[in-house]
């Protein structure tokens, strides 16, 4: 059985995946999301996310909904994604620092405590499942994966729009999804 593609988008936590989304979904790709979690100060134009995608590996149901369409999907959980279906991945990267910071901003607008010794120690793993998941990545035919830096897409947005309509390979508003890049969002920058 022939099945449509899902787009996924993904990368660390605080790396752009939202803009992405947002980005997708101008440029026509409808996107799998719940809006159980709601815009606030973080991510003011909404997280676009799908609460069942944490249901990963027991819960696959929800993979027919997504045919055809983008969703979220923690860099965690791309290796629980089921080899029955055919994926674009499109992998958000930002500097660490830069990850770091902006999750430190959210602990503190949250009123909680950041430890800012861990962040050492935070920066090592993140470096280090990166890596593996780049290469799990590559090993798996399903999956075609377009790396692309957020702070690239901030700096070129009709670019990264130009790269995302290259990759997925069907009818996509390259100019739509440029203007869904708010520059002004850019709030932790590396030095």
């Amino acid at each position: 059985m022939d099945r449509a593609e899902i787009v996924v988008v993904s990368g660390l936590p605080r790396s752009g995946t939202s803009m992405m989304m947002r980005m997708l979904e101008a440029g026509g790709i409808e996107p799998l999301s719940d809006g159980l979690r709601s815009a606030d100060d973080d991510n003011p134009l909404g997280y676009y996310e799908f609460e069942r995608v944490k249901g990963l590996p027991g819960d696959t149901a929800w993979l027919a909904e997504a045919e055809g369409r983008a969703v979220k999907v923690v860099s965690a959980l791309l290796e629980q994604l089921p080899r029955d279906h055919r994926y674009k991945v499109v992998f958000l990267q930002r500097d660490l620092g830069e990850v770091l910071a902006s999750q430190r901003r959210m602990l503190e607008r949250r009123g909680r405590e950041v430890d800012a010794g861990g962040e050492a120690r935070l920066a090592a793993l993140f470096d280090k499942h990166l890596t593996v998941a780049r290469e799990r990545l590559a090993a798996r035919d399903e999956i075609e994966v377009e790396f692309i830096r957020y702070d690239e897409v901030i700096a070129d947005p009709r670019g990264a729009a130009r790269r995302l309509a290259l990759f997925l390979g069907r009818a996509f508003d390259e100019a739509a999804a440029a203007r869904a890049v708010d520059p002004a969002l850019y709030r932790q920058r590396a030095g």
